[in-house]
């Protein structure tokens, strides 16, 4: 009889930590990502702000070249926004970044009409080319699922 007290009381407190530990966001840390810091920095700055499903959908249709991303510089106009491109292998990265902030936040039951996303990119070291000749191009970025705040 002891013993069945026990194994109730060790599954409550095992139930009781499991509701302590629930998150109220999801992050995702991509690092080393071979993009460049401008196409890094003009992505976060398309997607910020937004719902997941949302953003999910708007670099969609950037790999598709239906939408290109406004940046900063010497860049040719494009339809819809002033200047911009499509930067097509960095927005494959950043959906498969996506993906993995959707899914982490399925594993933490998080609803998603409730969040929205919170993006930063970093400088991140720039290993040598061959010979000398060159660096890589490299950035770190953050993607967070962070709550909206509805102002009353």
């Amino acid at each position: 009889m002891d013993e069945e007290i026990k194994e109730e009381s060790k599954k409550e407190t095992i139930k009781k930590k499991i509701e302590e530990k629930k998150k109220t966001e999801a992050i995702v840390n991509g690092k080393n990502l071979s993009v460049s810091i401008k196409h890094a920095v003009a992505l976060c700055n398309l997607i910020r702000e937004r719902e997941i499903d949302v953003a999910i959908t708007i670099i969609e249709e950037v790999i598709k070249k239906r939408k290109a991303v406004p940046m900063r510089g010497e860049i040719p106009h494009r339809k819809g926004i002033m200047s911009g491109r499509y930067p097509i292998k960095a927005a494959g990265i950043f959906l498969k970044l996506l993906k993995s902030l959707k899914a982490n936040a399925l594993v933490n039951e998080l609803e998603f009409e409730k969040y929205k996303i919170a993006c930063k990119s970093d400088v991140a070291p720039r290993p040598y080319r061959r010979f000398g000749q060159g660096r890589f191009k490299r950035s770190h970025v953050t993607i967070k699922l962070i709550p909206i705040n509805k102002k009353e």
